[in-house]
């Protein structure tokens, strides 16, 4: 019963994260929820894993979330250097 009910509180999570996803009035906004996002599936990969009885799923969530973590930094980098060569476009106008 329990399990169910973390299940679907993470659940309730994901949605509210894309929600925030959607609204969100900045670039950053929008990549932090898709961040929780992500780490939100990696638990849910975690519990529906111990639920099922499937060890295996654990596997699975460590690759998630390193994929969720190096992607994140990827495209805070390509936001930060495209920033930046706006910035420099501007200045030389």
């Amino acid at each position: 019963m329990m399990l169910a009910v973390t299940t679907f509180t993470l659940l309730l999570v994901m949605a509210m994260a894309m929600i925030r996803g959607f609204a969100g009035p900045s670039i950053f906004d929008r990549v932090l929820a898709a961040n929780l996002f992500g780490t939100k599936t990696v638990l849910l990969i975690a519990v529906l894993g111990f639920l099922f009885g499937r060890p295996e799923f654990l596997d699975i969530a460590l690759l998630y979330a390193l994929m969720n973590f190096i992607s994140v930094i990827a495209i805070l980098r390509y936001f930060e250097n495209t920033q930046k060569a706006e910035e420099g476009r501007s200045a030389d106008e």
